[in-house]
C-alpha cells in the first residue's frame, strides 16, 4: 500500500469546509453518532484496528530453517556419517558423531528461528501506540469507548495529554497543539486550528485542521470528527508499509549461501571422480564408496556454521559494550560493509531541544551561550557589534576576546526579552525525580525563549505580577504570529512574536532608539534574517505597541498594527556534541552520510554543513515534492552523483525509495531513525538503526541495531567492529578451508600414485573438523580490529567473501599442509617396510600408525597456521605472536584432542589409530615451522609490493 502526502480524493474537501459543515459531510451531527448508525457503519468500516497479515505457523517457520543450503550440507554430512556407521561395522563413534552434527544443525535452526520471530514483532509494536480508550459524543451524551470501536463520523473530545485514536477533522480548537514526532519525526509541537484551510501546497499531514492516529495533544483542547479509521489512517498505511517489507538477506548470508553452493558442488564432483578412479584402481564397491564419502566429508567444513555464529555473537557482545545492541547476528558483519548512512536530523544528529543562539537588532548582535533548557549562560558581543559601552566592560579579558555582557549591560535588550517571555504559554521545569536536567512543559521553542529570559536575569513571575496578562491572541498558522496583551497603571501593551517577514510588515518604527523604520533598515533586517536562517537558526521577530485607551475589544486587526520592531531571536536544535567527530570518522572510512528529514531544507542544509556531512561542498537539497516527481532512473542518477545530498520535507515512503535506489546501485545502506515514520525504511535497509532512549517501540522493533545511548558516534564504533568481524570471518574461513585442502591432497595422492591405501578415514576427518579446529577458529573470531581499518573504503556489495586472494592463500597454505601430511604418511609406511602398492589390513599397526601421522600432521600444521593467518600482510610479530590468549588455548585443545586420539586406548579403538613416537612429533613440528616461515616470507613480499606501488604512485 502506498502512502503519500497527497490529499486522498474522497477527503479532499474536508479541510476546506467550515466547522459546522464538517458534521454533515461526514454523516454525523454535533450530537455524535446514533446507535443505529453505529451498527450500520460497523458493517461497512469494521473495527479501528491495524489488520495483521497471516503468518506462517511457528512450526512452519522452524522447519523453514532447514532449507538453508549449509544446513542441507550438514545434514548430508550427518547422513554420510550414519552410512559409515551402517557399512563400517556399526562403530558407536560413527553414530555419536552423526548425532553431534544433527545437534549443530538443530542449534543453528533454533538461532535462526528466534531471530526471525523477533523481527516479526516489528509490526506488533505499532499497535501499542494506539490508545485503548477514547472520549466521544454518542446519542448526544459524552461516553468513553474502546478506541477499536471508533467509526467515521464519531465526534472526539480531545484534551491535553490525550493520544489521538483515529484520523479526524477539528471543528473546535482551543490553543491546541499536537505532538506529531511519531508520525513526522519532528519534535516541535504543531499548532492546530478548526477553521477552513485552502492552501494547496500543504501535504495532507501538514494541514493544521487535521489530527492523526498515533499522535497526541501537547497542549490545549479540541473537538474533532473522525474521517478515517484502522488501515485507512496515515498511521495504518505506515503499518502496512512496515508489514509489507520482507527481511532481505544480509551480504554475509548471501556470501555464505554462495560459498555453500560451491562447496556442495565441489564435494559431489570430487567424490564422484574419485569413486570412478577408485573403481579403476581396483577398490571394492564398499571400500570405494567409503573412500569417496571420506573425501566428500573432507571437503565440507562441518564446523563453519557454528564457528561463524559464535564469532558473530562475540561481535554482538563487543558492540553491546559500546552501546550498540544488535538483534540479528548477520547484521554485525553487514555493518562493516556499510557504504551509505541515511540519517534523520531531529533527535539523531541533534539533541531534540531548542536553544537560543543569537539575538539581534540593527547595529547590535549578541551570541547566547549555554545548552538545553537550563537558564544559565552568557551573552557575548559578536565581533561586528558596536555597543555603546563595550570598551569599558569589566568582563573583557587580556587576550582581546569579545566581552560577556553583564546583567546591567543587557538593559537595552530588556524589551525584546520581555516580549519573548510574555508571548509564551510554556513553562520551565527544574530537575526532579523524573527529569535529570531542566525540561519544558509545552512548546520547546517557547521553552527556549523562557530559558533566554532566565539567562538574562528576567524574573517572569515578578514581571507578570507587575504587568499581568489581560488578553491573548494565540498563534495562527495564517498570521504566523501571536500577541500577548499586558496591563500596568491603566496602560495596555501588546507584545508580538512571529515570523520575521510577517511581523516586520506590521512595524512602522524601531523601538531602541525609537526612530522611523525606513526602507534601508527593513532591508537590513531581512538580510540578517536570511543570514541567520542559512546558519540553521529558526528565526522569530519580536515587536510591541502601547495600545490606545479607547480600544473596547482586542482583535488581530486593531492590535497588530503600527508596531515597534524590537529585534530578532535565532534558535536552533543543537547538534549532539559528539556527532561532528563521528561524521568525520565515517567520511574517513569512505562512508557517505545522507540526511533524510521532514524538516525544512535550509535548516537541514545548515545542520549538515555544521557537523561536516557536506565536507565543505555545496549540498543539493531535494524536497519530498521533487522526489515524487522523479522516476526510479532519475533518482538513481541523482544518488550516483558525487555531491552531498539533503532530502527535506520527506514522507515515510520517500525514505524507502531512497534506500531502495541506493540498494539498486549496489550500496549497503544503513538508516537511522526514532519515530514510527522511520519504521518502513528501517526494515527495508540493510541495517536499520533505532534510538534506544528516544526511539519509539516501532522503530526499535523494526531495526536490527539499537543505540542504547542514542549517540551517532556509537554507529561509527559499531562499523569498525563490523569490519573487524568480517576480517576475522575471512581469517577463520582461511584457517578452516586450508586444512580441508590438506585433508583432500592425501586422498588425491593415494589415488594418483597408486598407494592403494586410504590415508585418512571419515571419522578422523570429522574429528579434525568438529574437534581440533573449532576452538582455534573461534579464537580467530575474537581478534581485535587491525590499525588503519577505518581508513579503508567499504568493500562493495559485489565483493566476495571467498575471493581470488583468499583462494590463492588457501591453496598456498593448504598445499604446504597437504604436502606435510603426505610426507608424514609415507614416512611411517616406508620406514615400516611397506612396499609400494601393497595392501595393508586396516587393523595392522603400521597402517594405524600411518593414518595417525596423517591426522597429526594436519593438526600440528594448523597450530602454526592459526598464528600465520592472524594478519594478512603485517608480520605476526608486529601485533604480538602470543597476544591472542584464546588462540593459544584453542591450539592447546587441538593438540590435546590429537594426543588423546593417539594415546588413549579407548580413542585408539574408536578411530583406528596408534601411538606416535617422539621422532614423529619432531618431524611434524618441522613441517609446521616450514608453513609459518613460508607465510611470513609471503607477507614480506606483499609489503614490498605495496610499498613499491605507493612509491610509483607518488612519482607519478
Amino acid at each position: 500500500m502506498e502512502l503519500t502526502q497527497a490529499i486522498p480524493d474522497n477527503l479532499k474537501e474536508i479541510p476546506r469546509l467550515a466547522p459546522l459543515d464538517v458534521y454533515g459531510a461526514l454523516g454525523t451531527t454535533s450530537q455524535g453518532l446514533q446507535a443505529e448508525q453505529v451498527a450500520e457503519l460497523r458493517g461497512r468500516y469494521g473495527w479501528n484496528r491495524l489488520q495483521k497479515k497471516r503468518r506462517r505457523s511457528l512450526i512452519g517457520r522452524f522447519f523453514g530453517q532447514f532449507t538453508d543450503l549449509f544446513a542441507i550440507l550438514l545434514i548430508l554430512a550427518s547422513i554420510i556419517t550414519f552410512v559409515v556407521y551402517l557399512l563400517g561395522g556399526r562403530n558407536p563413534s560413527d553414530l555419536h558423531l552423526s548425532m553431534a552434527i544433527v545437534g549443530v544443525v538443530l542449534l543453528n535452526a533454533i538461532i535462526g528461528f528466534v531471530q526471525e520471530y523477533r523481527a516479526e514483532r516489528a509490526t506488533d509494536a505499532l499497535t501499542k501506540l494506539v490508545p485503548a480508550k477514547a472520549r466521544v459524543y454518542r446519542d448526544g451524551q459524552e461516553a468513553s469507548v474502546d478506541a477499536s470501536e471508533l467509526l467515521p463520523g464519531d465526534v472526539l473530545l480531545l484534551e491535553e495529554g490525550d493520544s489521538i485514536p483515529a484520523d479526524a477533522r477539528l471543528v473546535q480548537a482551543f490553543e491546541m497543539t499536537t505532538n506529531n514526532i511519531t508520525l513526522t519525526g519532528e519534535s516541535e509541537p504543531q499548532r492546530k486550528t478548526s477553521t477552513a484551510v485552502f492552501e494547496e501546497e500543504l501535504g495532507w499531514i501538514e494541514i493544521p485542521n487535521l489530527v492523526f492516529m498515533g499522535t497526541s495533544v501537547a497542549a490545549g483542547s479540541g473537538i474533532a470528527v473522525v474521517h478515517s479509521t484502522g488501515d485507512q489512517t496515515q498511521f495504518g498505511k505506515i503499518f502496512q508499509l512496515t508489514a509489507g517489507v520482507a527481511d532481505a538477506p544480509s551480504p554475509l548470508q548471501l556470501e555464505v549461501r554462495r560459498m555453500a553452493r560451491l562447496v556442495a558442488q565441489a564435494a559431489l564432483v570430487i567424490g564422484a571422480i574419485l569413486f570412478v578412479l577408485g573403481r579403476l584402481l581396483g577398490l571394492g564397491w564398499i571400500e570405494d564408496f567409503l573412500f569417496a564419502l571420506g573425501v566428500m566429508v573432507a571437503v565440507v567444513p562441518e564446523g563453519l556454521p557454528a564457528t561463524m555464529s559464535v564469532s558473530l555473537a562475540v561481535g554482538v557482545q563487543r558492540m553491546a559494550r559500546r552501546n550498540a545492541l544488535i538483534k540479528r547476528l548477520s547484521a554485525v558483519e553487514t555493518l562493516g560493509s556499510t557504504n551509505d548512512i541515511c540519517t534523520d536530523k531531529t533527535g539523531t544528529l541533534t539533541k531534540g531541544e531548542m536553544t537560543v543562539r543569537e539575538i539581534w537588532h540593527p547595529g547590535q548582535q549578541v551570541k547566547v551561550n549555554g545548552v538545553g533548557f537550563e537558564p544559565r549562560g552568557e551573552f557575548v558581543l559578536a565581533e561586528n557589534s558596536s555597543p555603546r559601552d563595550a570598551a569599558s566592560s569589566e568582563h573583557a579579558d587580556a587576550v582581546g576576546t569579545q566581552p560577556a555582557l553583564s546583567i546591567e549591560q543587557l538593559h537595552e535588550w530588556e524589551p525584546l526579552i520581555r516580549a519573548a517571555a510574555f508571548c509564551n504559554t510554556a513553562r520551565l521545569l527544574p530537575p526532579d525525580g523524573e527529569h535529570q536536567g531542566w525540561s519544558v512543559l509545552g512548546d520547546p521553542t517557547e521553552g527556549s525563549l523562557l530559558t533566554l529570559a532566565g539567562k538574562a536575569g528576567f524574573n517572569l513571575d515578578v514581571a507578570l505580577k507587575q504587568e499581568p496578562r489581560v488578553y491573548l491572541l494565540p498563534f495562527d498558522s495564517r498570521r504566523k504570529r501571536m500577541s500577548s496583551l499586558h496591563g500596568q497603571n491603566g496602560r495596555v501593551t501588546a507584545y508580538v512574536k512571529g515570523a520575521p517577514r510577517e511581523v516586520l510588515a506590521l512595524c512602522t518604527r524601531l523601538q531602541n532608539p525609537e526612530t522611523s523604520l525606513e526602507e534601508p533598515a527593513r532591508a537590513e533586517i531581512l538580510q540578517r534574517n536570511d543570514a541567520m536562517a542559512r546558519q540553521g537558526l529558526r528565526v522569530l521577530a519580536m515587536a510591541c505597541r502601547v495600545l490606545p485607551d479607547d480600544l473596547k475589544a482586542y482583535t488581530n486587526e486593531n492590535v497588530e498594527v503600527d508596531l515597534a520592531f524590537l529585534g530578532l531571536v535565532g534558535m536552533m536544535d543543537p547538534p549532539r556534541p559528539e556527532v561532528a567527530a563521528a561524521v568525520k570518522m565515517a567520511r574517513d572510512a569512505g562512508i557517505t552520510i545522507i540526511m533524510v528529514t521532514g524538516d525544512y531544507g535550509l535548516t537541514a542544509e545548515a545542520i549538515a554543513e555544521r557537523i561536516g556531512i557536506t565536507g565543505g561542498a555545496r549540498a543539493r537539497i531535494i524536497t519530498g515534492v521533487e522526489l515524487e516527481g522523479m522516476d526510479a532512473g532519475q533518482l538513481k542518477s541523482t544518488l550516483g552523483v558525487d555531491q552531498p545530498l539533503v532530502f527535506a520535507r520527506v514522507a515515510p515512503e520517500h525514505k524507502m525509495r531512497v534506500v531502495a535506489a541506493l540498494q539498486d546501485l549496489g550500496q549497503v545502506v544503513a538508516v537511522t531513525g526514532d519515530g514510527v515514520n522511520d519504521a518502513p525504511a528501517l526494515k527495508r535497509a540493510d541495517i536499520g538503526i533505532a534510538m534506544g532512549i528516544t526511539g519509539t517501540d516501532v522503530s526499535r522493533e523494526a531495526a536490527v541495531m539499537i543505540l542504547l545511548d542514542d549517540s551517532f558516534a556509537s554507529i561509527v564504533q559499531a562499523v569498525e567492529l563490523g569490519r573487524a568481524v568480517y576480517a576475522n570471518i575471512k581469517k577463520f574461513i582461511l584457517y578452516l578451508f586450508s586444512h580441508n585442502v590438506a585433508e583432500l591432497l592425501p586422498f588425491l595422492f593415494a589415488t594418483v600414485a597408486g598407494v592403494n591405501l586410504i590415508p585418512l578415514n571419515a571419522l578422523q576427518v570429522l574429528a579434525i573438523d568438529l574437534g581440533s579446529d573449532v576452538a582455534s577458529a573461534l579464537a580467530l573470531g575474537t581478534e581485535s580490529p587491525e590499525p588503519g581499518l577505518m581508513k579503508r573504503p567499504p568493500r562493495p556489495r559485489t565483493a566476495r567473501l571467498f575471493d581470488l586472494a583468499l583462494i590463492k592463500r588457501m591453496l598456498f597454505l593448504g598445499g604446504i599442509q597437504g604436502a606435510g601430511a603426505i610426507a608424514g604418511f609415507m614416512f611411517v609406511l616406508l620406514q615400516g617396510g611397506w612396499h609400494w602398492g601393497a595392501v595393508l589390513p586396516k587393523t595392522s599397526l603400521l597402517y594405524r600408525h600411518a593414518i595417525t601421522m596423517t591426522q597429526a600432521a594436519i593438526v600440528v600444521s594448523q597450530v602454526f597456521n592459526g598464528f600465520a593467518v592472524r594478519t594478512e600482510s603485517v608480520s605476526i610479530f608486529r601485533i604480538g605472536l602470543l597476544s591472542n590468549r584464546f588462540l593459544i588455548l584453542g591450539e592447546a585443545i587441538g593438540i590435546g584432542i590429537m594426543s588423546a586420539i593417539s594415546y588413549v586406548p579407548f580413542m585408539q579403538g574408536l578411530f583406528g589409530t596408534a601411538p606416535l613416537r617422539l621422532v614423529d612429533w619432531g618431524l611434524l613440528t618441522a613441517f609446521g615451522a616450514v608453513l609459518f616461515i613460508a607465510e611470513e616470507l609471503r607477507k614480506l613480499a606483499a609489503r614490498r609490493r605495496e610499498r613499491s606501488g605507493q612509491s610509483a604512485g607518488e612519482r607519478q
